[in-house]
C-alpha cells in the first residue's frame, strides 16, 4: 500500500507562513520601517499646568495647553497626525506659554511627538 505525501499539511504550513509574513508587514509603513501609533498619552498628564494630549482609540483627542482644556479629533496616516475640529476653553493664562493650542498637525517619532501649526512651522514636542 502506497502512501500519498501530506500535501494538505504542507499547503497549510505554507499558508501559515505567508499569513504571518503579511501580518508582520502590516506593522510597517510604505518605507518598511515600523510605524508608531499616536494613541495614548503625550506630555505630563499628571500636572494640569503642563502641556499634554491624550489620543483615544476612537479618534478623539483631549488635553491641556497648561491652562486651557483642549479637545477635538485626530486622524493618522503613517507617522503624520492631523488634528481636526480642535476647540479649547479661553481662560486668560498669565505667564503660561499656551503654544499647544496652536497645534494643527503632529509627527510621531518613536517616543516623541513633534507638533506644528497651520503654517507647518514647528511649535514644540511632547514625550510619550
Amino acid at each position: 500500500m502506497r502512501r500519498r505525501p501530506a500535501a494538505p499539511l504542507r499547503s497549510a504550513a505554507m499558508l501559515g507562513a505567508v499569513l504571518a509574513a503579511a501580518g508582520l508587514s502590516s506593522c510597517a509603513d510604505s518605507a518598511g520601517t515600523p510605524s508608531s501609533s499616536v494613541e495614548g498619552s503625550w506630555g505630563n498628564t499628571e500636572d494640569s499646568g503642563m502641556p499634554s494630549l491624550v489620543f483615544e482609540s476612537g479618534g478623539r483627542v483631549n488635553g491641556t495647553d497648561g491652562c486651557n482644556a483642549l479637545m477635538g479629533r485626530w486622524d493618522q496616516k503613517g507617522s503624520a497626525v492631523e488634528l481636526k475640529d480642535m476647540t479649547s476653553t479661553l481662560v486668560g493664562c498669565i505667564g503660561v506659554d499656551t503654544w499647544l493650542s496652536d497645534a494643527a498637525t503632529a509627527e510621531v517619532d518613536g517616543e516623541s511627538l513633534a507638533l506644528f501649526n497651520n503654517d507647518g512651522d514647528p511649535i514644540g514636542t511632547l514625550q510619550r
